[in-house]
């Protein structure tokens, strides 16, 4: 019932004129930007971070979460057209809602993707309403080690699905760590790693490594990525009551299925798609028709992946853990704005906390109302050459982190990353991870200095704390069991002799 008081007060706020335009404004560019392959929405948050330095934090966080959950729905809108995915989240809805398109069915794709999308969305609003509240009241019992474990624990997350290679993520996850030294020390006042340099004295600032990677590194990468391709045309948005009734259940199952998934730390959007199709296709009594267009195999995935971007934003703003790249730009923005994330956040600012979930209902009635009429509309932005779009972005980053802090020498920071970022991005290695390593790197410290001096220089103390060993065997299991996966997966099948 308390939460409820509050999300009432969350509202108050939301439909203020200032935080409406800034949620219509942050659905809107995820719908630009999840329609651009190759531009997701981690890229759209980091161009935009040093736009927002210094402004009001819950206008700019509102504006951050729409981008999010909105650019779940901009990347179907390539995946039927085009059978391209804009986001790694669409994958599966490109396998039926290509095949309904080459049918003329384009448009009743994109529609039941809208409608499912807004269910889904709104039960992934009211779960967080329910779910994180407690979740941060639990964990105010933290103190430092359980702190480090849980730093820990979102690191080794999310290095465990941000790539293909786990060490490749962990060791992403450990460079950041590593830039979050540069500067002074914050326990000695003693300078570090700054090679005499006086403009590192304050460290690697989190908005040029993140335009750095997720900015100029993906624009790099994606210039010989570009798709220009015959668009379907889209007509007949919504679905007739046949196609309604076949896609109703799926997109309940659907949408609980992906906030489930999205709550877990590391599993995401991506996979919740991925289960909700494959459930869809063993529930199905024409399992064999699944590849030839079938309307299920659009509308569970796209309910479940738009639920699990609503159930990421628990673990996120409850404890601090993020469950996929966005939410760990996210982090680094809260940090931006002087915010400890975590807990604290439900008890120090739950003005913003609310307000930014009650922004989450209205944005998703924006984003039906806009889909269902639009959804022609933002298919033509498929017809810009990219050539056009790759210019203004790149000087939008240069813009951005010079006018932050008037720093040339931030301008010299942004040329070296990017270009470790389109290395990074070109040989498989997750950028998410170090921005996250960035970001948490001071909390890593602290935390890893207070724990040592109330155990007096002894490690035991995050092994016999309950909470803080759980969250440990936690991120041994996030890095083991994919490997484990990996190796096992690979052993060849045992023959017929030798099973008898």
């Amino acid at each position: 019932m308390e939460s409820l008081v509050d999300l009432a007060g969350g509202f108050a706020t939301a439909i203020s004129p200032t935080n409406l335009l800034m949620c219509f404004l942050g659905v809107f560019l995820g719908q630009l930007v999840g329609v651009l392959p190759g531009i997701g929405p981690s890229a759209a948050i980091a161009l935009l971070l040093p736009l927002t330095f210094g402004a009001d934090p819950t206008a700019s966080l509102i504006m951050f979460a729409g981008i999010y959950y909105g650019a779940q729905y901009g990347g179907t809108i390539t995946s039927v057209l085009l059978s391209v995915p804009g986001e790694s989240t669409t994958v599966m809805t490109s396998i039926e809602g290509y095949q309904m398109a080459k049918k003329g069915q384009a448009g009743t794709a994109l529609g039941i993707a809208a409608i499912g999308s807004f269910f889904a969305g709104t039960v992934g609003s009211l779960g967080l309403t329910l779910l994180a509240p407690p979740l941060a009241e639990a964990a105010l019992s933290f103190g430092p080690p359980e702190y480090f474990s849980l730093v820990v624990l979102g690191l080794m997350a999310l290095a465990a699905v941000s790539g293909a290679s786990v060490l490749k993520g962990i060791a992403a996850g450990i460079a950041g760590l590593l830039l979050a030294t540069i500067g002074i020390d914050p326990q000695t006042g003693v300078s570090r790693f700054d090679f005499g340099a006086v403009w590192l004295l304050d460290g690697i600032e989190f908005i040029v490594l993140t335009v750095a990677l997720f900015g100029i590194g993906e624009v790099l990468a994606s210039c010989s990525q570009a798709t220009e391709a015959p668009v379907a045309e889209v007509k007949n948005v919504l679905p007739n009551r046949e196609q309604m009734r076949r896609s109703a259940m799926p997109i309940v199952r659907g949408s609980f299925v992906g906030f489930l998934i999205g709550v877990l730390p590391a599993t995401g959007a991506t996979i919740a798609s991925f289960v909700a199709y494959i459930m869809e296709k063993k529930i199905s009594k024409t399992p064999e028709k699944f590849g030839t267009g079938m309307i299920e195999g659009v509308a569970g995935p796209e309910a479940s992946n738009n639920a699990a971007a609503a159930g990421a934003m628990v673990p996120m703003l409850a404890l601090g853990i993020p469950g996929s790249g966005t939410t760990a730009i996210i982090l680094g923005a809260l940090i931006m704005f002087g915010l400890r994330p975590g807990p604290e956040l439900f008890t120090q600012n739950s003005t913003l906390v609310w307000a930014v979930i009650a922004s989450m209902y209205i944005g998703n009635v924006m984003l039906l109302i806009m889909n269902l009429p639009l959804a022609g509309v933002f298919a033509q932005l498929l017809k810009v050459p990219y050539k056009w779009l790759y210019p203004p972005i790149i000087t939008l980053c240069i813009v951005g982190v010079f006018s932050q802090a008037n720093s040339l020498e931030d301008c010299w920071l942004l040329a070296g990353f990017g270009a470790l970022g389109w290395a990074m991005k070109r040989y498989d290695w997750p950028a998410a991870p170090m921005i996250l390593g960035l970001v948490l790197g001071p909390i890593f410290e602290s935390s890893l200095r207070q724990s040592l001096t109330m155990a007096h220089g002894s490690f035991d103390i995050f092994f016999t704390r309950p909470i803080s060993v759980t969250l440990l065997v936690c991120a041994v299991l996030f890095v083991s069991l994919p490997v484990l996966a990996q190796i096992f997966g690979k052993r060849p099948p045992a023959s017929v002799g030798e099973c008898a």
